[in-house]
């Protein structure tokens, strides 16, 4: 199985409300909403670049692991998110060659997509994300 494309960028932020004036005056990018992603202890700002999402995640809680993020290594590049088809099954490949996985079952996340991320350990020190629309399959809640 292959990855269909990159979905989105996450960029961890202290403030998402100091960071506007670059996205959307600066770079010129179209503001696409807020979300809220409670289990996650984030708040998300999505614009877009052309095919490709920007989300900037500010911590909701000094628990969140953006929060931990933040006091680890400072604002800038957390994750790489790529659309998969069958993320179980593309789970499960990665496993079974031996990629260390976050999450062994898909969870939700923000813009109602499935996701699971893979150890940055076994991705060269990025964290990747992995991300199906919801609706694309199954509930993976669990």
């Amino acid at each position: 199985m292959s990855v269909k494309s990159l979905n989105h960028i996450g960029i961890a932020v202290r403030s998402i409300d100091e960071q506007k004036t670059f996205y959307e005056g600066a770079l010129g990018l179209a503001f696409e909403g807020f979300e809220d992603v409670p289990s996650q202890k984030v708040r998300v700002a999505f614009y877009r670049a052309g095919d490709v999402r920007i989300e900037l995640l500010e911590p909701t809680s000094t628990d969140s692991p953006i929060s931990k993020f933040l006091e680890k290594r400072g604002e800038g590049l957390h994750h790489l998110a790529f659309a998969v088809e069958d993320i179980q099954a593309r789970i499960d490949e990665l496993k079974s060659s031996g990629f260390r996985m976050i999450d062994e079952v898909p969870r939700s996340g923000a813009h109602e997509m499935h996701i699971a991320f893979v150890h940055p350990k076994s991705s060269f020190g990025v964290l990747t994300e992995l991300c199906e629309p919801a609706s694309a399959g199954q509930s993976h809640d669990g």
